[in-house]
């Protein structure tokens, strides 16, 4: 089962300063969590980020798990090299009810990280193996990219914009649920809104959005 964690303001902790420590940071940081590195080296790429003040650090060599528990982490991910200490970590993140993540041993780890075509954060498609095989979940990314940006266009991800405007705005003005749905198709579904799409004039097609959900009775 795949899903989408709210990690917004949630404490995640990554173990490691290489580049498995990189990957998983890099996937982190649109979640707009608070992210620790605890670790006695990083490389160039993390340090940028911690001098940028996209995640903190934490320098020191990891020598047993008493730090989780002192940190209460919503989720760990480690990326060391020893595999003995990932274990280790695993182990006391689970006793905590902590999520854990070690890139060594995917099968004992509470989530797998499935390789995501990206469409401007409106639109993500996960390749997924099951942590069977991360290489082959990257591979198949790659050779069916260029077929959903085909499928995925534009227009697509300026409706998303729209809908997402529509919504919050919705939330606030219409009462019901059955109603809320009904304005925001007849919003996905405007001859007008879709022509002004086209014409590259998205300002004036999200204007007219609005209109026509102020206007709904």
């Amino acid at each position: 089962m795949i899903v989408d964690l709210d990690l917004q303001d949630k404490k995640v902790i990554v173990i490691g300063g290489g580049n498995e420590a990189q990957k998983r940071i890099n996937s982190l940081l649109k979640q707009r969590c608070k992210i620790l590195v605890i670790s006695d080296t990083i490389n160039s790429q993390i340090n940028k980020l911690v001098k940028a003040k996209k995640v903190t650090l934490r320098k020191q060599k990891i020598q047993d798990t008493k730090f989780i528990t002192k940190i209460k982490p919503n989720i760990i991910i480690t990326t060391t090299n020893n595999k003995k200490l990932n274990q280790s970590i695993i182990k006391t993140a689970k006793r905590n009810k902590i999520i854990a993540y070690s890139s060594d041993n995917p099968e004992e780890s509470d989530f797998s990280n499935p390789a995501i075509i990206d469409f401007e954060g409106m639109i993500q498609i996960a390749i997924f193996t099951g942590g069977s095989s991360p290489a082959m979940s990257k591979r198949i990314k790659i050779k069916s990219e260029k077929a959903f940006k085909k499928i995925i266009t534009e227009e697509d991800i300026a409706q998303i914009k729209i809908q997402k405007i529509a919504r919050k705005l919705a939330k606030e003005s219409i009462s019901t649920q059955i109603q809320r749905k009904e304005c925001l198709q007849s919003i996905m579904t405007d001859n007008e809104i879709d022509q002004l799409i086209k014409d590259g004039q998205v300002k004036k097609a999200e204007k007219r959005a609005i209109t026509i959900l102020r206007n709904w009775k």
